[in-house]
Parts: C-alpha cells; structure tokens; sequence
C-alpha cells in the first residue's frame, strides 16, 4: 500500500463522497476511484458499500480508517524529522477558511521575529473539517476551533467566543434583543455534510438534529440564510453582511479557538507555535 493511496483513502472515508473527495485532492474522480478501487482488490476486500443513498464503510473500511490515520500520522512525523535534521526549515499550519481573527497577525509577527529563516506554509480548509488537515497528517499544527474528536491529539484552548443566531433581517425573531434556542425550535437550519466529525456538528447546530441547506463554508452559510431564511448560529464578532443580523443566543456556550497538534509530536518548531499561539491571544 502506498502512502498516497492511503490518503486518498482516508480522504473518501472522511467525506464519504467520492465528488467531495476529489476537490479536497484537487484531483478528477474517476482516478480517484480507480485508486480506490485497486486498494480494494489489492486487500482482497470491499472497503465501501456503494449506494444510491450515498457511501458508506464497511467493517473493514473503518479498520483501515483507523490504521491509515496512525500510519499517515507517523509517515509525517518521520518526514518532519528527517527534514530537520538535514537542515530543513518548514512549518505548515492549518487553518479554517474565511476566518479572520485579528491576533493571526499578531502571531504572523511573533513567529517570524521568533524563526526568521522557517518557512510557514498556510492550508486553508472549508468547515467540514475542523482539524483543518491534522488528522489527515497534511498540516503540522492546527489553529482552529472546537469541539472535534481530539483521539491522538493534544488541543489546547485559547479563547472563548460567544455566539449568536445567524438571522435574516427580516426575520421576525431578529428583532429581539436576545434568544434562547428553543425560541428557534421546527426551524430550518443550513448543515454540515454527512461524514463531518459528530462533535462540531452537534455544536454549531446548537445540540439537535437538524435539517437544511449543506454548506462547507462560511459565505454558504451565510448565503443559506439570506436565501432560504434558514438558522445558523456565527460568532457574535463576525460583522454580518447585509440582509443579516446576529442575535446573541443565551443558553449556548461560547466557541472556542485551538491550537492543536499531533500527540507525542516533539518537532521545536511545532512546540514554538503552540506556544507564541498562547501568549497571542492571551494577550
């Protein structure tokens, strides 16, 4: 088994949709699916149930799952090592897109005045992935947001932010000065798409199941309200764009931005950035 066969694996596995697959790869489909599917025979098993209604793992799929994520883990950690001590300095950090947190650039400054000679490279990932790559073993570190599965990670929180429901204007509830959620109960709210880690779905659907729009990204989020009147929820700190208002929401707890990285991984460079990440928003 090739280490990039794995990730294609694991990619499919996590989307359960071999389209969404695909863009995440930035590659075509159907290459995709003949990797899939030479894996399939090469173990002498199906590894996915394919259906009208979608994707799904097999017993052995989700055993393999598990063991491609260690191993891919691991492949990164060596490469990261081995680059190291040849003298390469490189630092990727995942990030979710359409944030725009003010103390980022603050911490830009912190780690290039900290490792002037490191090259930081920056992968941007849509909401459907709140590890923003770490899990798939793409990017070194994370800044990013909880709840998610922390299995074989370490996270550490650096902030809490409160929260509101994402409204259009002119939606009646928009007008008071504060809701609860079940001020917002039989309403349709925009959704994740199936496959997303269960914690960070359940959160930002204020802890119910819900049913609406899929979106992937913040400006899909908001577009889902503007169009169809659905609810989400956003941070109260994001200015929303017109035709939308935000509503803070009083029974919710507040989000929470992360740094997180692999346990056990004991890069300097990661350690670093864990820590100028701290003092960044802390201060």
């Amino acid at each position: 088994m090739e280490l990039r066969t794995l990730r294609y694996f694991v990619a499919v596995a996590e989307e359960l949709h071999f389209g969404r697959a695909a863009a995440r790869l930035h590659m075509s489909q159907p290459p995709l699916s003949r990797a899939i599917k030479r894996l399939e025979a090469d173990l002498g098993t199906g590894l996915f149930v394919r259906s009208s209604a979608g994707v799904a793992l097999t017993p052995a799929g989700a055993v393999l799952l598990t063991e491609a994520r260690a191993l891919l883990g691991r492949a990164d950690r060596v490469r990261a090592r081995v680059a190291a001590a040849g003298g390469a300095r490189l630092l990727t950090v995942g990030v979710l897109g359409d944030s725009a947190d003010p103390v980022v650039t603050r911490l830009a400054g912190a780690y290039r005045r900290q490792h002037p000679g490191v090259e930081v490279r920056v992968r941007e990932t849509d909401l459907t992935d709140p590890t923003c790559g770490l899990r798939a073993g793409l990017v070194d570190v994370a800044l990013t947001r909880g709840p998610f599965d922390e299995t074989g990670l370490t996270v550490r929180e650096l902030r809490a932010d409160p929260v509101g429901a994402l409204l259009r204007a002119d939606d009646p509830p928009a007008r008071h000065g504060a809701l609860a959620l079940a001020d917002l109960a039989g309403r349709r709210w925009f959704v994740f798409p199936e496959g997303t880690d269960r914690l960070w779905q359940a959160y930002w659907n204020g802890g119910e199941p819900r049913e609406g729009p899929v979106v992937r990204s913040v400006q899909e989020c908001r577009q889902a309200v503007l169009w169809n009147g659905t609810v989400g929820m956003t941070l109260l700190s994001h200015e929303p764009p017109a035709g939308l208002t935000v509503v803070p929401l009083t029974d919710m707890p507040p989000s929470r931005p992360v740094v997180a990285w692999h346990t056990g991984d004991t890069q300097p460079l990661v350690r670093s950035f864990v820590r100028l990440a701290a003092a960044a928003y802390r201060n």
